[in-house]
């Protein structure tokens, strides 16, 4: 169970030595540094303006920095493991101080926005998020720079259900294999018989159902098996405590909804109404995380997950009072990785191909040895 216990810490590989093994060899990019830059442009114009499309949202402006005193940011998990990076603004002497923080994500941000713009339900919003992790082991697909499509959709209490969660995702998946076409049209050599293209549908199962497929494996290594028998996976229930007396991973409680009793396709008692699109990336060999999003909580949930995480201190905050006392749409919303979908589309084999950031002195080493052109 230890072996289990260390999988939840986070996200990343933790060992040099090891990451060498997974970067390929006889790695040689499809397209140019200068093609790519291009590609990058072509496939995030697709996207945005196909996600407005498909689930009728808008572009609106998102925060890099927020107030700490608003309760907005986001810690990802619920151990206190990843912490945001916090700076003290004088400003006027020190007479009108503010305290702020940079943001993790948008999560909570855009549900307080659906109200500020004015969002009726069946209508939501799309940002250009831009956020820093400093918590990260910084591998091959995870930067200290996070680049996300974050989006919300308002929506009525009858919608927070698994049918309406499929239906949101498979617009999703739609838009995302649209983008894959779209670049494979203008450049023609990304579709090789060397990677195989995404499939044309996604399988969907629950956290639990991969326990009991693989109840031996840790947590990563059931993704990592799963994605190989089905190339491309949503994974429904992500943070509520499975059979083996582990979350499939650690959720935040203020966000996502996992704690409401829903069944599987086959009639098992399950849990969830969020989850992850993972799929199998034929260049570095594995599994690869697209995009978390889900049904958000309401009133009741958000009591019943803030106890279980033992944060129930949070309630004071105003964003959680704006839940509480129904000052904000219900919703539902996730956020895609950028750097993550331009590294899988573009048949890359490290996320600094296509994301500038900084890495170590280690990693850029290693990946000049292997041919693999990280933005300086």
């Amino acid at each position: 169970m230890a072996d289990k216990k260390a999988d939840l810490a986070g996200p990343g590989i933790g060992d040099y030595a090891e990451l060498e093994k997974i970067l390929p060899q006889g790695y040689s990019s499809l397209l140019s540094p200068k093609e790519t830059q291009i590609a990058i442009y072509a496939v995030k114009d697709y996207i945005e303006q196909n996600l407005c499309k498909e689930l009728n949202l808008i572009r609106v402006t998102v925060p890099l920095i927020v107030d700490v005193a608003s309760g907005i940011n986001d810690y990802l998990d619920r151990d206190g493991s990843r912490t945001p990076i916090g700076f003290h603004i004088s400003n006027d002497y020190n007479k009108n101080p503010v305290d702020a923080e940079v943001v993790q994500a948008a999560t909570k941000w855009k549900r307080m926005a659906l109200k500020q713009f004015g969002m009726g339900v069946g209508e939501g919003l799309l940002t250009d998020m831009r956020a820093v992790r400093k918590d990260y082991f910084l591998d091959h697909d995870h930067s200290a720079y996070v680049d996300q499509w974050d989006w919300e959709l308002a929506i009525t209490k009858e919608q927070r259900n698994l049918k309406f969660l499929r239906q949101v995702v498979e617009k999703i998946w739609k838009v995302l294999k649209g983008a894959e076409t779209h670049i494979q049209q203008l450049f023609p050599q990304l579709k090789t018989d060397k990677y195989p293209d995404l499939p044309d549908d996604l399988t969907f199962i629950h956290a639990e159902e991969i326990l009991e497929k693989y109840p031996e494996m840790p947590r990563k290594q059931r993704e990592t098996t799963i994605v190989q028998e089905y190339p491309a996976v949503f994974i429904i229930g992500i943070g509520w405590v499975l059979r083996d007396g582990y979350p499939h991973e650690m959720r935040a409680a203020d966000y996502d909804d996992w704690v409401t009793p829903t069944t599987s396709e086959d009639g098992q008692p399950m849990h969830g109404l969020n989850g992850d699109i993972l799929v199998w990336n034929p260049v570095t060999k594995r599994r690869h995380e697209l995009t978390s999003m889900g049904i958000r909580v309401n009133e009741e949930t958000l009591r019943q997950q803030l106890e279980i995480s033992g944060q129930l201190h949070f309630l004071k905050l105003p964003y959680h009072q704006a839940i509480l006392n129904d000052r904000i749409p219900l919703s539902i919303g996730g956020g895609i990785g950028q750097s993550r979908t331009f590294m899988l589309l573009l048949k890359k084999a490290h996320i600094g191909e296509v994301s500038a950031t900084v890495w170590p002195k280690i990693l850029k080493d290693m990946c000049k040895k292997k041919n693999i052109h990280v933005i300086e």
